[in-house]
């Protein structure tokens, strides 16, 4: 393992109550970061695998399935033709990320990409031909999405976001 990148095997501690804490904090902190300048600080993810090589970085609002509330996340993308594709890693944690069950329930939504507001997209999670082109794409986006997958007993979903007018 080097200086700046994952251990192979789950660190203990990875789904703590703590943890989660500060990813929350973290993800608000980023979001707010990012609607403030536009997207010219916060569009770049530089942790991990992201330290010698940024990956870049969007906001997703989704719409809760049970609040009816709206929320922003922001998460790593991968351009593909007119498409935007992102992964419900969760870091390698057991459940997929919230974010995913809402696009699921509601799959009309918005995107931020920096200098780019209210991009309106459809989600759909992608089958499992399309996920095997997919993969190993994300995999050179952010090497860590690999050893996420190793972490987890899940298949991690990959969620393509289509434009719509």
């Amino acid at each position: 393992m080097g200086r700046f990148s994952l251990p192979e095997q789950k660190p203990d501690g990875l789904d703590s109550p703590v943890t989660a804490k500060v990813m929350k904090y973290g993800a608000k902190a980023q979001v707010a970061v990012f609607r403030l300048t536009g997207g010219r600080i916060g569009s770049t993810w530089r942790v991990g695998a992201g330290f010698r090589k940024p990956v870049p970085t969007l906001l997703l609002e989704h719409r809760g399935r049970k609040s009816g509330r709206r929320f922003t996340t922001p998460l790593l993308y991968l351009r593909s033709g007119e498409d935007v594709v992102i992964v419900a890693s969760q870091g390698g944690l057991p459940r997929h990320p919230q974010w995913y069950f809402n696009l699921v329930a509601d799959p009309e939504t918005r995107i931020h990409l920096k200098g780019r507001r209210d991009v309106p997209v459809t989600a759909r999670v992608a089958d499992g031909a399309e996920r095997a082109a997919l993969w190993p794409r994300l995999v050179e986006l952010y090497a860590d999405f690999a050893k996420y997958q190793a972490w987890t007993d899940r298949e991690i979903p990959v969620v393509v976001l289509s434009p719509r007018p």
